[in-house]
Order: C-alpha cells, then structure tokens, then sequence
C-alpha cells in the first residue's frame, strides 16, 4: 500500500466487511496472539500485571473518597460551608478533567508505564501535602486536591487501555471487571480507612499520611511488574502497522462515533449521581440518625462519630463487588441473543436504580433502615455498570485511538457529571439551611430534597443507554485507510 500522504491518514473509504472491536471483535472468534493475548506476554505476566493496575485502582478511590469518609472534621477544621465543602470535589474533579486530555494523548504516543508513574507520585504528593496544612489555609488544601486530581487523571486514562491490550475475548470482559469491582470497593474503603484512622489515631489527618505508604508500594510494583504492551496487539492491527494521526483527527473520528457519544453521556449522567451520592449520602445518614434520637449533634471539641461513614462504605464495597460481577454476567450472557446487550443493561440498572432512591430519601424520616435497604439497591443496581460501559468503549474505538476516547470520555464525564453535583447538592442544601436557621429537621431535609435532582439526572443517563443502543448496529463511519483492516460499531 502507498503511503498516505499529508492530511490523507484520515480520509475514509468503504470497507467490503466491517469488523468490530474490543469484546465485540471476540464475537468473531479472532485468536489470541501469545498466551496471555498479547504477544510475547507470557498469560502468569499478563495476569499479574492486572493484579497490579487492580491494586493501584484500589487505592485511587479510596483517595477520591477519603474526604467524604472525614468531611465533618475537614468542615469543622477549615470552617466551610456545605457548598464550600462541595466544592473540594469540584476542584478535585476539574484538576482530573483538565489533565486528562494530556495524558490520554501521551498515552497513545508514549511509554504508559512511565505516564502512570508520573500520576502516582503527583496524586501521592498532593494528598500528603495537604495534612499538614493549618485551618487558615483551606485555599490550600483546595489547591493539594486539585494536584491530587491531576495525577488521578493520568491513571483513569490509561490504565483500562493496557488491560484491553493484554486480553480478548471473554477474558478481556472478566478482566476489565475485576478491575472495575475496585472502583466501589476503593470508594467504601475510603469512607471506611478515614473514618477508621480517624477513630483510631484522633485526627483525621493521619489517613492522608498513611495512604502515600501504600502508594509508594504501588509505585514499584507498576514498575517491576506491569509490561506496556503494543496498541492493539491482541487484535489483527499491530501498533507499527498504524501512522500516528493528530489529536484533531482522533477527535474528528471520535464525534462521528455515535455509540461512544451516547454512551459519554450515559456515564456523565452516572457519574453525576454517584459523585454527589458518594460526597454527600454519609453527612445525610447522619442527619437522620439525629432526628431519630440515634446521634447526638457533633461537638465543637474531638472528632466527629464517623459510624455512618463506616456503614456506608462496607454497603459500598460489598453492592460494588456483586453489582459489577452481575452486570457483567448479564452483558456476557444477553450478548449472545443481541449485540445490543451492554447498553440495554446499562439503561436498565439506571432506570432501575431511580425509583430505590426516590423511596430511600422519602422513607429515611420514617425509618433509617428502610433508607439503607433502598440506598443499598439503588448503589447496587448502579454498580452494574462500571465494567460494562468500559466494554461499550472498547468495542467501538479503534485501538490507537482508545486513550484518547478513554480520556474525552473521563473529560465530558467529569465537567458535566461529578465536578458539580457535590457542589450543587451543597448549594442547594445550604440555601434551604439558611432559610431554617438552627432546625436539625431542616439540616435533614436541605440535603433530601437537594437529591432529588440526582433522581431527574439519573433516569436521563438511562434514556442515554437506550439511544446508545439504537446505534449499535446502524450508521457504521468507515474506517480510515491505514487502518483498512478496522471498522467500529457506531
């Protein structure tokens, strides 16, 4: 074949058979390249290097959701506000998404290994800084979770796209979900490993100094142990085989992807719920155990009962595993009766989980337990979804250009999802407040009624999957000429 010349790599021409990606290509029954998928990566290598990116995926959430776990005493230590407190997940949030177009672009040209390196050490950095600030500081503190949020992004970018590179077939399903399970799991043990360390040691503080000891663990295994193995190597593409196109094309390629639009989407709307759910819901919980006589106000003096944080996050852990092991089975198993099963379960979960926490805020002035059965079902049902749409990604991406969709998808995820649903369930609850001065009814109610717009958000993130779906098998964009041997589902 020629080579293209000048702004000819992304012209387009018809293909005579189109051929899938990621989980969709190993309905095919294309063969794996060595033993573990890719080539010359023996399968115990491969295998490991999973049991290293889930480890370091533990760890990331649980730096996301330290501060919810702590956010009493951080309030009470720094004297902030609700929507003040919302906003630290804010500047967490935008310190991700700003960075992560950079690293999705480096990861797809660059060594991942050293990229992912380079966010542990910021990430780790920015916490531990942040420990030893004074109360006066908190712009600082805003600041050490901004940097914290930088060196998450290089992580959440890259780290899917090495495991899509060492596995297919319906390893590469079970693999993606084992690593996804660490998101719920990292997120309960944050509120879980704050909440603890603070009871333990009597200072909040201690957990973000313990945690950069783990990270440093981390840290060396990613570099003795993980490979960084080629783009696409499992699959009939080799990496020497595609000409690097630029950051412009990939995003020209990416917004005439339909099935990667609508599914962005869905996960924003996802990540708005369980941003703001996840920030907010221990400080709920607490609020009612109070007007249910169960929890005394906290005291200006001595930290804070973390009791809720500690529940919340064992229920998190516990529905994040089930939750991601039965969606995944559903999308392996409804995949055989249509091509369409990811998305349609995905729609379901969220449509499911929308009325579960309409009756947990509504009955928790009832009875608190029925608010954790229905909190439970609703983090459950959304927990189907963190491995199943990271397949969606992957069968409709072209290899080369999967961290750059990674990335975009983190990006439009984040800005319009989890980067200001914390901080607006917060306003909202503050301006209820201020119209109830010294209520502990009110101090419940500002916060359950601020949710209900996690229910509007979460039922449109169900439509989303619904459309993602009608473009499964319609609308295919053709493939570019030096990647002839490759088409997506769009």
């Amino acid at each position: 074949m020629e080579e293209p010349g000048p702004g000819e790599a992304s012209s387009l021409r018809a293909q005579p058979a189109p051929r899938l990606y990621g989980a969709a290509a190993s309905q095919a029954g294309r063969e794996t390249k060595g033993p573990g998928g890719a080539r010359g990566i023996p399968r115990r290598r491969a295998y490991g290097a999973v049991a290293v990116l889930c480890f370091i995926n533990l760890l990331n959430y649980m730096t996301w959701f330290i501060i919810p776990g702590v956010l009493l005493d951080i309030q009470k230590h720094f004297d902030l506000s609700d929507s003040a407190a919302g906003l630290l997940q804010t500047v967490f949030i935008s310190g991700l998404l700003l960075a992560a177009p950079l690293f999705g672009y480096l990861g797809d040209r660059y060594s991942r290994k050293v990229t992912l390196s380079i966010g542990i050490i910021l990430w780790s950095s920015g916490s531990l800084s942040g420990s030893f600030l004074p109360g006066r500081y908190s712009w600082l503190f805003f600041l050490s979770r901004g940097v914290v949020g930088v060196g998450v992004a290089s992580y959440s970018t890259i780290a899917p796209t090495i495991i899509g590179d060492l596995f297919v077939k319906d390893q590469r399903t079970w693999m993606l979900s084992l690593f996804y399970i660490f998101i719920p799991v990292g997120s309960g043990l944050g509120y879980v490993f704050g909440s603890a360390v603070t009871k333990a040691l009597g200072d909040w503080r201690w957990a973000f100094r313990i945690m950069p000891c783990l990270e440093a663990v981390a840290l060396l295994l990613l570099v003795l142990l993980v490979p960084d193995p080629p783009r696409g190597g499992v699959e009939e593409q080799r990496e020497a085989d595609v000409a690097r196109t630029s950051w412009c094309e990939d995003i020209r390629y990416l917004g005439t992807n339909w099935s990667f639009l609508w599914s962005t989407l869905g996960v924003t709307a996802m990540a708005f719920v369980t941003g703001a759910l996840g920030f907010w819901v221990p400080k709920f919980l607490y609020y009612t155990r109070m007007i249910h006589g169960l929890q005394p106000p906290c005291l200006l003096q001595g930290p804070c009962d973390s009791s809720d944080s500690l529940i919340f996050g064992a229920l998190t852990v516990v529905t994040g595993i089930v939750g991601v092991v039965i969606g995944a089975e559903m999308a392996r198993r409804y995949k055989k009766l249509t091509p369409k099963a990811e998305p349609l379960v995905c729609a379901g979960s969220m449509l499911a989980a929308a009325p579960c926490l309409y009756l947990a805020l509504i009955l928790a002035q009832r009875t608190i337990l029925a608010a954790y059965v229905f909190l439970t079902l609703g983090e459950l049902l959304l927990s189907f979804n963190w491995a199943i749409v990271a397949d969606i990604l992957l069968s409709v991406v072209m290899p080369s250009r999967r961290g750059t969709a990674e990335a975009m998808q983190i990006t439009v995820g984040h800005i319009l999802g989890d980067a200001g649903s914390p901080y607006l369930t917060g306003l909202v609850a503050s301006a209820l407040q201020a119209a109830h001065v010294d209520s502990s009814l009110w101090l419940f109610r500002s916060l359950q009624y601020s949710f209900f717009i996690c229910i509007f958000v979460d039922v449109l993130g169900g439509a989303c999957f619904l459309v993602t779906a009608l473009h499964m098998d319609r609308g295919l964009p053709q493939a570019p000429v030096i990647e002839e041997s490759w088409e997506h589902r769009g």
